[in-house]
């Protein structure tokens, strides 16, 4: 489609001018001599920067996921080898200035300009612009689960136009519509509507109808045609590092390797969280004076307020808080029936509880400070789900206290989503997919979406 053309165009150029620029700015600063040597210096270290970017310009990648920032730092990282290679068998020294100076300012140049990018990208999606037309093919009441996370995210920029099926809906009936989405035939007649109506994807969702050999036959007939299909799995929720694709006697297999609760990258995690709230507190200490002076001075009680919550295999801690409420709020539940919150959890959007300073903390989340301190002190970590309290914990399901394998986080896919106008059950399933698809990657991801969602006051109250 022209936008995607022109979008991978906008993505490539900003790249190349990004490298050229620092390539350009190192050789002023730096003061490289001029002549032939110079500018093949210069050429040289311009081809290592674009040459490996060129894998991250895939069209499928570009504008969402976290695959086009990984293949932008695997570039980065090739590109650093490269010059340290070429630097230690020509004995060019003057390379280290480029690997450790024009190289990292490359990087932040290309990742703020691929994420400005992403954004206009986004925006133009949910005005209903830049969209690829989908056609959908499964059951009905797994295809009205695809359509509406479609409708719900956006950002990924899949439209489900239309649907084929052969099934019945929950109520026995064969539906003409599903979900306001059309049903335009049977499963075999997704090949001839999909090259028909020019449907870029076709997305496949469960049914007993997709056997292999008609899942085969469905890629033999879409060949030659920039369609492209997509298989939704049974397991939704499982993804990322865990899915592995291998050929055993001469079958592709989908490998589920177990989720990763020890080793090196927990220790990494556990090391990040503690430097981070280490470093945190100490920038943050004049805000967190200010903030415990106002606290202190809009209403009597403590600073503090101290909260048993349930952590890491589910041992007991003491969760701390800047107190939002008037002193004594836990007595005064009783005489509030109206309850506004997700499952066990009690909320209210105008409790008379809150105190101003409180309804101010609570909205830009500033009164989660002190959980920093939990974090250094191995309770809690930056990212992970969210803490529960004991009489949530007594009702969980044998599945939700698997979320009692990781520790609880100050911040979360929970937190990245809506918050407080989540359903429980989306809530629970959002924690449970962080448990079972946990990487350092994906905290990197929630930790810089949870700025523009404290900022937004997404869901806070």
């Amino acid at each position: 489609m022209r936008w995607e053309r022109l979008y991978r165009l906008a993505v490539a150029g900003s790249d190349t001018g990004a490298a050229l620029l620092c390539v350009g700015g190192g050789a002023v600063l730096l003061d490289r001599p001029g002549g032939t040597r110079g500018l093949l210096l210069l050429v040289g270290v311009a081809a290592a920067l674009v040459v490996p970017l060129v894998p991250s310009w895939d069209q499928r990648i570009l504008g969402q996921g976290t695959e086009e920032f990984r293949r932008l730092g695997r570039a980065l990282l090739t590109t650093a080898v490269v010059l340290a290679f070429a630097a230690v068998a020509s004995g060019a020294t003057s390379l280290r200035d480029w690997i450790f100076g024009v190289l990292p300012c490359t990087a932040l140049l290309c990742l703020l300009q691929r994420y400005t990018l992403r954004k206009i990208l986004h925006r133009y999606r949910a005005a209903g612009f830049c969209l690829l037309p989908v056609i959908a093919a499964g059951h009905p009441d797994a295809l009205e689960d695809l359509i509406a996370r479609t409708r719900r995210e956006s950002h990924l920029g899949w439209q489900i136009r239309a649907v084929c099926t052969s099934g019945r809906s929950g109520d026995g009936r064969a539906p003409d519509r599903i979900g306001s989405v059309p049903v335009v035939g049977g499963f075999e007649d997704v090949a001839t509507k999909a090259r028909l109506g020019g449907y870029r994807v076709v997305m496949i969702s469960a049914d007993r109808y997709w056997t292999r050999t008609r899942m085969q036959r469905l890629c033999w007939d879409l060949e030659g045609t920039p369609t492209e299909m997509v298989v939704a799995p049974v397991l939704m929720d499982i993804a990322g590092p865990r899915v592995h694709v291998s050929e055993v006697l001469g079958m592709p297999l989908l490998r589920l390797s177990e989720p990763v609760f020890t080793g090196p990258r927990l220790f990494v995690k556990s090391l990040v969280d503690r430097m981070g709230a280490l470093l945190l507190l100490v920038l943050l200490s004049p805000l967190l004076g200010v903030i415990a002076a106002c606290v202190k001075a809009d209403s009597a009680g403590p600073v503090l307020y101290r909260q048993r919550r349930v952590g890491h295999h589910g041992e007991p801690f003491v969760m701390l808080k800047f107190r939002t409420m008037v002193e004594g709020a836990d007595s005064l539940r009783e005489g509030l029936t109206h309850d506004e919150g997700a499952g066990p959890l009690f909320k209210l959007r105008d409790d008379p509880r809150t105190t101003a300073v409180g309804s101010w903390l609570r909205g830009y989340s500033l009164d989660e400070l002190p959980q920093l301190v939990n974090v250094l002190r191995g309770e809690m970590s930056l990212v992970g789900p969210r803490p529960s309290l004991p009489g949530e914990a007594a009702r969980y399901e044998p599945e939700m206290r698997r979320r009692f394998l990781v520790r609880p986080g100050m911040t979360g896919l929970w937190q990245v989503s809506g918050r407080s106008d989540l359903s429980w059950s989306e809530s629970v399933r959002l924690d449970l997919r962080y448990v079972e698809n946990w990487s350092l990657t994906l905290d990197a991801m929630i930790l810089w979406k949870t700025v523009r969602a404290v900022l937004g006051r997404q869901g806070a109250y």
